[in-house]
């Protein structure tokens, strides 16, 4: 049973891995980003800012199921 556990949280780790890899690179940069690549520039209308909080949110939540499959594989695998 502990061997399927471990092996579940090994899979969604990395499944967050690239997730969180992808959210950070949709993030933007100096000024572009997720508003720029939907067509946005300088006058950005109010949905790529809403997009844009909501991938601050989404990125977030992925780096904390990231860190906490971490922890657990950390305590599965110290026994």
């Amino acid at each position: 049973m502990r061997d399927i556990i471990t092996i579940l949280t090994v899979i969604i780790n990395v499944v967050a891995m690239f997730s969180l890899i992808a959210g950070v690179l949709l993030h933007s940069g100096q000024g572009g980003g997720l508003s720029d690549m939907f067509g946005g520039g300088s006058g950005a209308g109010l949905g790529s800012a809403a997009a844009e909080r909501n991938l601050n949110r989404i990125t977030t939540v992925i780096a904390l199921v990231w860190l906490l499959t971490v922890i657990a594989l950390a305590l599965l695998l110290s026994n």
